[in-house]
């Protein structure tokens, strides 16, 4: 069994959408609804996390991510302690001395951001039992949470996913938001995922990601219902793929009028962070089909619900005496 669910098939841990039961990633999503709601409100907390400490380990920097992890668990009433990754290994500790140190420290989770793949499962291999482990990005393998903001954006502005053809444009073959979008999709029962890029940016093993594949943008876009702009990850990449960000953006970047092809009301997203005039046109990703600042909301509301799952939490769970 998969050491991010346990016997009774729940989560234990949230590492990747890989192989998640559909109702799973179903029931992540209705708890996020739920979440939602309390966002909407003048007071946003709840103490379903209350005396429980949530450890933010990131090694690679972030904004959205690190931010609305923070923010999730603050609005559970949760401890937040952010460790500052790159002085503690400069002196030389190992990372499981560092768990095994913050565990002795009575930690209940760790959201782990590492440079390199897999790092996020060891973390889970080691932690003590009843400690969980979220995983916020590792190397080029899973962005989960990420994965399922998005999907809870896409449910909420398009209701099911079966009618769905799902667009994924740039970046492929260096992002771990896209292998975690297309496995949660095509679990959730996406009528079609499809991926645009140039051949220099897609995965070697692009055939067994279970997305048609494209390499003009005008056929992919077509009939389009939700389309994903990728950003360019070029720090992780290693010699010239590409011939400049003009010449990509001439050929792959989104733009209005591009975008004609696609459906009517087709919604636009961006992960981000964005590079404008990069991989989409301002005018688009601030215009009417733009849903990029909803998927930063909707993650507070999905990372408070796999909080909560992992922990064994459920959102109906009778309130503590304060």
């Amino acid at each position: 069994m998969s050491v991010q669910i346990d016997a009774q098939g729940d989560l234990r841990h949230f590492l990747t959408t890989e192989g998640l039961d559909p109702r799973l990633l179903g029931r992540i999503l209705d708890t996020a609804e739920s979440f939602a709601g309390v966002l909407g409100k003048s007071v946003k907390t709840v103490p379903l996390l209350r005396g429980r400490t949530v450890v933010n380990l990131f090694f690679e920097s972030s904004t959205r991510t690190r931010t609305t992890f923070e923010l999730a668990a603050k609005r559970l009433s949760a401890d937040v302690l952010n460790i500052a990754v790159d002085t503690t290994t400069t002196k030389g500790e190992s990372l499981l001395d560092m768990l095994r140190n913050l565990q002795a420290m009575q930690a209940d989770m760790f959201v782990v951001r590492h440079h390199q793949s897999g790092a996020a499962e060891y973390f889970a291999r080691h932690v003590d039992p009843g400690v969980a482990v979220l995983n916020a990005g590792d190397g080029w393998h899973a962005h989960p949470t990420q994965a399922m903001l998005d999907a809870f954006t896409i449910r909420r502005h398009k209701g099911a996913f079966e009618p769905l053809r799902i667009a994924i444009v740039g970046d492929i073959r260096h992002s771990r938001v896209a292998r975690s979008q297309i496995h949660a999709f095509n679990a959730l029962g996406a009528g079609e995922v499809r991926v645009i890029a140039p051949d220099t940016l897609l995965p070697a093993d692009v055939d067994t990601l279970g997305a048609q594949v494209y390499s003009d943008l005008n056929a992919g876009l077509r009939d389009a219902d939700v389309v994903i702009a990728l950003r360019l990850q070029r720090e992780r990449m290693q010699g010239a793929l590409l011939p400049g960000e003009s010449e990509y953006f001439r050929h792959y970047g989104l733009t209005e009028s591009r975008l004609r092809g696609a459906h009517p009301d087709a919604i636009v997203m961006h992960p981000g962070p964005i590079n404008r005039g990069v991989e989409i046109d301002s005018a688009l990703a601030d215009g009417p089909r733009s849903v990029i600042l909803d998927q930063v909301t909707n993650g507070i509301a999905v990372r408070m619900a796999v909080m909560t799952m992992v922990l064994g939490v459920r959102p109906d769970t009778p309130r503590e005496a304060s």
